[in-house]
């Protein structure tokens, strides 16, 4: 009798073991491909011809467009750089350089994907926009404050994400491989 209990007991922990990864790989498998920079995550293999199976099965079940690998290359980030979320209720400012590309875009989003842009504004900042000091450097302030140079509005309230989407750029190919930096992103004031 207690062979059979260990048995099946086994046979359960497999099923849900199984299922349970399956499931996660299938909802979230972007992971398994993510490379990192900062606070800034981006999946190279999702533009790719043959991506990775988890890739696969994340672009089947969401059915989204994604750039091809020679068309961009878009980076997500959920956390400052110190690694807490970002919340509406504060201000950030975004410092540094991007990675060499001919044009980008910053767009702010909530959990469902919205634009969180406020009502009257661009939905995001491009790289034409942006002013630079003389080493190239940018600084962008995000927040629904208003700050003084490149400043990207939002409205709402919550947990947001940061999309950074680079076209025709040359991050994670082995060109220019220095180049390779991110914004840092700095929390500010909280109301």
């Amino acid at each position: 009798m207690r062979f059979v209990l260990l048995l099946l007991f086994s046979i359960a922990v497999a099923l849900v073991t199984g299922f349970g990864l399956s499931y996660y790989a299938l909802t979230d498998g972007r992971l398994f491909g993510a490379a990192q920079i900062g606070a800034w995550v981006s999946w190279p293999d999702l533009g790719s011809d043959a991506p990775n199976p988890y890739t696969r099965g994340h672009l089947t079940r969401e059915a989204a467009l994604q750039l091809g690998r020679a068309e961009g290359l878009q980076f997500l980030a959920t956390t400052d750089t110190a690694g807490e979320p970002l919340d509406l209720s504060c201000t950030y400012t975004l410092s540094g350089h991007v990675p060499v590309s001919s044009f980008w875009t910053l767009v702010a989003v909530d959990s469902a994907g919205q634009n969180l842009a406020a009502p009257g504004t661009d939905l995001a900042m491009r790289s034409s926009q942006v002013a630079r000091d003389n080493s190239g450097a940018m600084t962008i302030h995000v927040g629904k404050s208003l700050s003084p140079g490149n400043w990207l509005e939002l409205a709402g309230s919550g947990p947001f994400s940061l999309e950074l989407t680079l076209y025709d750029t040359t991050a994670f190919s082995g060109f220019g491989s220095g180049n390779d930096t991110m914004p840092i992103i700095t929390r500010g004031d909280c109301a």
